[in-house]
């Protein structure tokens, strides 16, 4: 365990501090364990879906057929056997999704792809089973989709979404960071949302950002119109000019609403004295 050590303190820096090996400041921060690994985002590039894959069950998949063009999904890769880092990925996703009022397979798809082409269909099963009884909605199997494959595909998906990693043979673990990568229901990479911790909203506003109106309330894309995505914290935060340009408008539409109601009002008004002169009138002339 001495041996793993220093690795895993370096996977749990490269983590939170979420950052691109060979920008200035990961090189700051970067040990050398960790040279050559990281996330380079490549946003609105559409994923290859002819990749073929194995899921839980030993079947084969075709990444593409999970993007339904009506659910956003979040992809992670991890890898199974993983001694600490990944399992904090996982947790932290199985832990702002049990908060989420949505649940994966009726509103969006989960795609968690293992990068060590050792491992087959019957790890993949052991987690899924884990993570779905630790969400508590056995509802969710049918979304959250456990994957294997061969090098070559998993490397191909990982280019596609700039998640560099290396395998350490002495110590027989991979070296990686940590994200997730939210996809439109096209395959459209929309947004990386970094770090071992992803809580109930930001994880809501990912997929409504993702699902490109497909998924969400009117008031949840309102509600994103308020915020925008900070390349800084690398979190949603509010965003004041979204929010005084809606408070503008349902000024806008608070003064219309007023001045139609009082424009009824002074109709009925008229509508009303035409009708109690026309019956005076009346009066006059039979008298």
């Amino acid at each position: 365990m001495s041996a793993r050590f220093p690795l895993l303190t370096a996977l749990l820096v490269l983590a939170f501090a979420g950052l691109s090996v060979g920008s200035a400041r990961a090189e700051e921060v970067t040990p050398p364990e960790l040279e050559g690994v990281g996330i380079v985002e490549h946003l609105g590039e559409t994923l290859p879906g002819d990749l073929r894959f194995v899921d839980s069950e030993g079947k084969s998949v075709v990444l593409g057929d999970y993007f339904d063009g009506t659910r956003p999904t979040i992809l992670n890769l991890v890898y199974f056997n993983c001694p600490m880092l990944c399992n904090l990925v996982l947790n932290a996703l199985t832990e702002g999704m049990s908060n989420l009022d949505w649940t994966a397979g009726k509103d969006f798809q989960v795609i968690t792809l293992s990068i060590d082409p050792r491992e087959k269909s019957d790890l993949a099963a052991a987690k899924k089973k884990n993570h779905i009884e630790q969400l508590g909605r056995p509802e969710a199997a049918a979304g959250w989709h456990f994957l294997t494959g061969d090098r070559e595909s998993i490397r191909t998906l990982a280019d596609a979404v700039g998640f560099s990693f290396k395998y350490d043979a002495e110590r027989m673990e991979y070296a990686h960071g940590a994200a997730l990568f939210m996809v439109s229901p096209k395959g459209r990479l929309t947004r990386y949302l970094y770090g071992i911790s992803y809580p109930e909203k930001q994880l809501k506003l990912a997929l409504t950002e993702a699902g490109e109106g497909t998924v969400g309330s009117a008031i949840d894309q309102f509600v994103l119109r308020c915020y925008h995505f900070d390349p800084d914290s690398r979190k949603y935060g509010i965003y004041i000019w979204g929010v005084m340009r809606l408070g503008g408008l349902a000024t806008v539409g608070l003064i219309g609403l007023m001045l139609a109601i009082f424009w009824r009002r002074e109709r009925r008004r008229g509508t009303v004295r035409a009708s109690t002169n026309g019956v005076l009138t009346e009066n006059v002339t039979r008298v």
